[in-house]
């Protein structure tokens, strides 16, 4: 059987290409930039949102399975139209001519973005009520949508909700926090007691190829995430190990910091720094999926080979 996976130099879109080969899956690759790709194989140009409908039915052609992995992620500043366009729009179209060329599924890289903003704290599952607050997770949520619109309660398209993906190249918060842990800058634990969920790039990868591979229907969203989330302090200090740095966190309340964050306008970044975001990933994990178990130590050995590479 054949897959088409777009955004396949990405950071997970790397990973779902080569889980996907080991497991035997013909592939085709469409991208925007082809040209870099050609030593790949059966390589396509990725159409763009406004492309005619035949673009698209032409890249499902022999195909069976579709893993949409292009996005514009918030790593970035886009305009909001700019999100529409790239994660709903063509999200959409993919999704429509999938629906109509292709028997099997349809698995769409989403985020917790799409339900929950960065300030919100709780547990999030399937069963949470969508309610994103930014422009990426906006454009998420109604890619989403427009997806289970094409399949019209066919069972055979699902969104993959991704908590804070981390593994090489990547980029966004968790590039920040790498790049502070490789400081000697003294951290205050009052800050960093937030509690999140991740997942590495090679983990969300092989939820992707269980989607794929596993018999049966497909709920509507999966909610994905490593099985003991971690609070940023933990983060930093795997990453500080990693680095061979000592980790130079200090007890501070966080009260003091919460006041000044109040008095200079600033509370939202303040509740997005500290929120704990814990992804429920029982769901999957009931249909064979296994999160994975050792975060702390993957995290130290991606900040060591980074330090490696440094030198």
């Amino acid at each position: 059987m054949k897959v088409l996976v777009t955004g396949a130099t990405g950071l997970i879109g790397r990973q779902v290409t080569g889980r996907l080969r080991q497991a035997g899956f013909d592939m085709r690759i469409a991208s925007r930039r082809p040209e870099r790709l050609q030593a790949a194989g059966e390589v396509f140009a990725l159409p763009g949102a406004d492309a005619p409908d035949d673009a698209f039915l032409a890249l499902m052609r022999e195909v069976s399975h579709v893993v949409h992995c292009a996005a514009l992620n918030n790593d970035r500043t886009f305009s909001d139209a700019d999100h529409q366009a790239a994660n709903a729009t063509l999200t959409a179209r993919l999704a429509k001519a999938a629906a109509a060329g292709c028997g099997g599924r349809f698995i769409y890289l989403s985020s917790i973005r799409a339900v929950a903003g960065p300030g919100f704290s709780g547990t999030i599952n399937e069963a949470m009520a969508p309610a994103p607050q930014c422009a990426y997770g906006r454009s998420k949520r109604e890619g989403e949508i427009r997806m289970i619109e094409a399949y019209a309660g066919r069972p055979d398209a699902t969104a993959l909700r991704l908590p804070p993906v981390y593994g090489e190249s990547m980029r966004g918060n968790m590039a920040a926090l790498m790049r502070l842990a490789d400081t000697a800058l003294p951290l205050p634990t009052g800050v960093l007691a937030g509690v999140r969920s991740l997942i590495a790039s090679d983990t969300a990868a092989g939820a992707v190829l269980h989607l794929v591979s596993r018999p049966g229907p497909l709920h509507p969203a999966y909610v994905a995430g490593n099985a003991a989330p971690l609070a940023t302090s933990e983060i930093i200090a795997a990453f500080r190990r990693g680095f061979g740095r000592p980790p130079r966190l200090f007890p501070m309340p966080g009260m003091p910091l919460r006041l000044a964050a109040r008095l200079l306008g600033r509370q939202a970044s303040w509740q997005a720094l500290t929120a704990t975001q814990i992804c429920d990933p029982s769901l999957l994990a009931g249909e064979g999926w296994m999160p994975e178990t050792d975060t702390l130590g993957r995290l130290e050995e991606l900040a060591r080979k980074k330090a490696t590479q440094a030198r």
